[in-house]
């Protein structure tokens, strides 16, 4: 009698906690669960991609929201997407890299897959987003310091019905021409009182990288 292999079990995938690691990244969550419209600035390593897309994944999973949008400026050094080679998605892979790491280690790789395939994860660049708008959804702008005031603008416009936006950035490392930048400095000043809208500044003492990345960061930027 001929004997049948059994499948071997898959590996349970053990999803990464949502848990802050500082007091900022605990007031950043608290922000973004109590707004509509949540803007944080903090330098590279204080979690700014990882709470956000955290939080993104669990209203999903929970049901909170029907969709998932990461958007981000595609531009290096003044440069736009135009000047890379291949096709579109093959020039937009490298800016969507640290963002799907992110998605993965909440969801799994598999999940991250399906989920993209039928589009209820949406990964693409800030200049394809004008004239959509997207309802019970979770959208986040990542690398807004690449983003000019124009197209922060656009981007909260796209906000609708049960939706929640996120927008990130590090006001000390745009890559944009000296006369486009500052999009977030404004945001900060101009909506400081408006109901709804969250500010939150990450500082070096919420690094949460290699202690060494903190002491560059002081140094150079006394």
């Amino acid at each position: 009698m001929a004997r049948h292999n059994k499948k071997k079990p898959h590996r349970n995938f053990k999803r990464r906690e949502l848990k802050p690691k500082t007091e900022g990244q605990e007031e950043y969550i608290k922000c973004v669960l109590k707004n509509d419209i949540t803007f944080c600035d903090g330098p590279a390593g204080t979690g700014k991609t990882a709470v956000s897309v955290g939080l993104a994944c669990q209203h999903l999973l929970d049901k909170k929201v029907e969709k998932i949008v990461i958007t981000r400026p595609v531009i290096e050094s003044g440069r736009g997407l135009g000047f890379l080679p291949g096709t579109f998605s093959e020039k937009i892979h490298p800016y969507l890299v640290p963002v799907l790491e992110e998605m993965t280690a909440y969801l799994g790789k598999e999940s991250v897959n399906t989920y993209r395939s039928s589009n209820t994860i949406e990964v693409c660049p800030l200049e394809y987003m004008r004239g959509r708008n997207f309802h019970h959804s979770f959208i986040i702008l990542d690398e807004a310091q690449n983003a000019t005031f124009e197209q922060v603008k656009m981007f909260m416009t796209r906000l609708g019905w049960g939706s929640k936006a996120v927008i990130n950035g590090d006001v000390e490392q745009s890559d944009l021409p000296s006369h486009a930048q500052g999009a977030l400095d404004k945001c900060f000043d101009k909506l400081e009182d408006v109901d709804n809208v969250g500010l939150v500044s990450l500082g070096n003492e919420d690094i949460v990288r290699n202690d060494t990345v903190a002491r560059i960061l002081y140094y150079l930027n006394k």
